[in-house]
């Protein structure tokens, strides 16, 4: 049985030109709308939230990135206008045009 750590498996790869592979940022962004998700999720499970009071909707819109990746593959991702950093290490998932 292999280990599932990222020491069994380089879960980053580069093309030969130097960039991220496709399969690399599709595994990055995965990985953040996960965390956002959960964050999300633990935010609207607290007290205050019921059926009975105005409802629980989180206010979250940004989370801290994975750290399995490096700083690089978030300043790609943010390149090509998938997520937007703010000056704090806060990733923000940034809404996708959807094709007609």
């Amino acid at each position: 049985m292999e280990p599932r750590d990222a020491d069994a498996r380089n879960i980053v790869e580069r093309n030969p030109d130097g960039t991220f592979t496709k399969e690399t940022l599709q595994r990055a962004m995965k990985a953040l709308k996960k965390r956002m998700k959960l964050t999300r999720l633990d935010d609207e499970s607290r007290l205050g939230h019921d059926a009975m009071s105005r409802g629980g909707r989180s206010a979250i819109t940004g989370v801290q990135p994975p750290p399995q990746y490096p700083a690089e593959v978030w300043q790609a991702l943010a390149a090509k206008g998938r997520i937007r950093l703010d000056r704090h290490g806060l990733a923000e998932i940034l809404e996708q045009p959807s094709n007609p």
